[in-house]
């Protein structure tokens, strides 16, 4: 019950008239307290109390007051009345802003745990969006093909329904998928006489994807790039090897097909397990070998003395599934030197089984390379005396050897190399990983592509994250999540302080000695630091440790270990980022920074071999370019000084990169849509 303490009026009070020689007596009543429900009403006793307070004091008066005195009396008590209904009113209001408050608190948080719960659903499989439902559909037919009830031809046709999106939900009743191929399968024939649309059918044949198994930028790039790609009416699907690491818990409808699947290694026809189901959408299939089960289940993905032999019986099980199945892709899609061998194998052995409209494209993310004896090629099948050739697979610098990645770019149709600031010139003679005479031969089929992010999760506007949006077009939300930012973590001054963030995946003895640097450089005087490191490397988080040992300082903050709600309010309430290195392929820090209005600064200014990727030739990317441009040389002491001293042409300069879009859904999935469309016409 809360207490509303009132201070009496002094009863009567004295009188003001000049004619009184000697002042009549008066009692001043002490301060009274009146109780105060929660509902606002004043409780009985209370009131009962005062009245008979108030009776007695006017009893209690040894001379009574005139008429004219007791007119004013009677006004004065008039209005103080009228002053404690105002004041059991504003209570009573108070009261019921609070209950207000805390409803639409209650309301907020019990809506955030709906989204929560029905993202939950979504992944577990209830409440099937139209991409999860198309894509159990997609493995039902292929579960039909390879079990003998339909023909690879027939599979053709019923594929095309669903890859164009000719079928949805709405089309067939809620059981459907619960029922038995044949009865699915008569629904299914009711629209083959529906038109053809023009959306690709891409493969990916890799070795990581997130959110199941993630190692470097590999596993990101293609979660992102195929669902930016299916927004865009292609159909992506991808294969994977069942690794025993496998995180099976984010694979919705996972099953596995009671079919009979071959793969030819080594002399001999090997079984295989197929599983299937759908992650983020996307319909995925991992193999898990019978005969060689140890290749993929061991405690790590790379670095086994067979890993040749590994990804090898990978990429060729991954095209005896696809010809088996009856599928005809548009585009095989293939990563790096471990399933690079596709190449060979499909020109050689398999793009005569049915699959000769099929093309193919590499992604090179890194230019790891795979050398090995050449009579290694027969155990898939390959002919070594055919393929260990200067044009072919022998290597540039070890003639004995054949690289696998090199064939990987001889046989493609295209070769994306992943490259967010270097241009195609850097990156064919920059790095040394002596595949240069072949990449300069095959020039005209190399495209660069950058990174992206993931549009739907990192973007200010509809940030779940932060406590306020905001958008380039209301930027209030950006101050909200500043001091939001500075009271969560203590620091001083809310608001007013210059905030430069720092996200680290790893921290290297070179980045640390930069950290210092800048921190204790006399520009930074007045400006908070937010270090945050997300590596799961002891040695990393060691190296954090001993810094901020050796530099404590309120306004420099070190965050240890990966906080996930922490790390978007890092970017919402950050004036700059500081950065590694603007080519971050793994956490993508400038790019989202950029987007969440902060300044993406080096934690070394005016890197040399930045400057001369930049410049190395004309063919770059949009982030490059703009990059270059904007933040590329500008150390922190500048950007500090033009926050301070041109405030204006900061905030005009911060705008412009919100506004741009460096998504998956943007440039890079716009130049692989280019290199699909350039291959199918080959």
């Amino acid at each position: 019950m809360k207490v509303l303490i009132i201070t009496a009026i002094p009863w009567p009070p004295p009188s003001k008239s000049k004619t009184l020689l000697h002042p009549q007596p008066t009692t001043v009543k002490p301060r009274f307290a009146c109780c105060l429900r929660k509902n606002g009403e004043v409780n009985s006793s209370s009131r009962l109390s005062l009245q008979m307070e108030l009776e007695g004091q006017e009893n209690s008066n040894v001379s009574q007051p005139s008429d004219g005195e007791k007119a004013s009396q009677d006004d004065i008590w008039g209005l103080f009345k009228e002053a404690q209904r105002n004041i059991l009113f504003l209570n009573r209001q108070r009261l019921k802003a609070l209950e207000e408050l805390n409803k639409t608190n209650r309301e907020r948080e019990l809506l955030l745990e709906k989204i929560d719960v029905l993202e939950a659903e979504k992944l577990a499989g209830f409440g099937k969006d139209r991409l999860s439902f198309c894509w159990e559909l997609l493995l039902r037919i292929d579960s039909m093909v390879l079990t003998g009830i339909i023909s690879t031809s027939d599979a053709l046709d019923l594929r095309r329904l669903v890859v164009e999106h000719k079928v949805s939900v709405d089309d067939f009743s809620t059981d459907v998928l619960q029922e038995t191929d044949v009865r699915l399968l008569r629904e299914l024939r009711h629209f083959l006489n529906r038109s053809k649309g023009n959306g690709f059918h891409i493969v990916h044949i890799c070795t990581e994807m997130s959110p199941l198994l993630s190692f470097g930028s590999l596993a990101s790039y293609i979660t992102g790039l195929s669902r930016a790609l299916q927004r865009k009416g292609h159909l992506v699907e991808v294969i994977l090897p069942k690794y025993a690491s496998l995180d099976l818990d984010e694979v919705q409808g996972l099953r596995e097909i009671e079919a009979e699947s071959y793969s030819y290694f080594d002399g001999q026809l090997h079984g295989n397990r197929i599983w299937t189901g759908v992650v983020y959408g996307i319909g995925v299939t991992l193999i898990e070998p019978k005969y060689y089960a140890s290749f993929f289940n061991r405690e790590k993905v790379y670095g086994y003395s067979d890993d040749f032999e590994r990804f090898t019986y990978f990429s060729r099980a991954s095209l005896d599934y696809i010809v088996k199945s009856g599928k005809q892709p548009d585009v095989l899609h293939i990563h790096n030197w471990e399933t690079a061998i596709v190449g060979p194998l499909f020109w050689d052995i398999f793009a005569k089984q049915g699959l000769g409209g099929t093309r193919i494209l590499l992604t090179c993310h890194d230019f790891n390379e795979c050398l090995e004896q050449p009579d290694k090629l027969s155990l898939c099948g390959l002919d070594p005396a055919r393929l260990h050739r200067p044009d072919r697979l022998q290597d540039n610098t070890d003639k004995l050897l054949v690289n696998i990645l090199k064939g990987g770019v001889v046989y493609s149709n295209k070769v994306v190399i992943m490259s967010t600031i270097y241009s195609k010139g850097w990156d064919i003679r920059g790095p040394s990983h002596g595949l240069e005479p072949t990449l300069d031969i095959h020039k005209d089929k190399l495209i660069v592509a950058p990174f992206g992010f993931e549009g739907s999760i990192w973007d200010p506007s509809k940030d779940r994250f932060l406590p306020k949006n905001y958008c380039v077009d209301d930027m209030k939300g950006k101050t909200v999540c500043k001091v939001a930012l500075q009271h969560q973590l203590g620091l001083s001054e809310p608001g007013s302080s210059i905030l430069v963030g720092c996200i680290l995946s790893e921290v290297s003895d070179v980045d640390l000695e930069n950290l210092k640097a800048l921190v204790r450089n006399p520009s930074s005087r007045g400006v908070q630091f937010i270090i945050m490191g997300i590596s799961k490397m002891p040695s990393a988080s060691d190296r954090l440790g001993s810094f901020k040992e050796e530099f404590k300082d309120d306004s420099v903050l070190f965050i240890s270990g990966h906080d996930e709600a922490l790390s978007h309010l890092v970017f919402a309430g950050s004036d700059i980022i500081l950065c590694q290195s603007f080519h971050d392929p793994v956490l993508q820090v400038p790019l989202k920074a950029l987007k969440y209005g902060a300044a993406p600064v080096a934690i070394i200014a005016n890197n040399k071999s930045f400057r001369l990727s930049v410049h190395h030739g004309d063919e770059t990317t949009k982030f490059s370019r703009y990059i270059s441009s904007t933040f590329g040389s500008l150390s922190i002491n500048q950007a500090l000084d033009e926050i301070k001293n041109n405030p204006s042409k900061w905030k005009q300069k911060i705008m412009e990169g919100m506004a741009m879009d460096f998504s998956w859904d943007a440039e890079c999935c716009d130049i692989h849509v280019s290199a699909y469309t350039a291959i199918k016409n080959l």
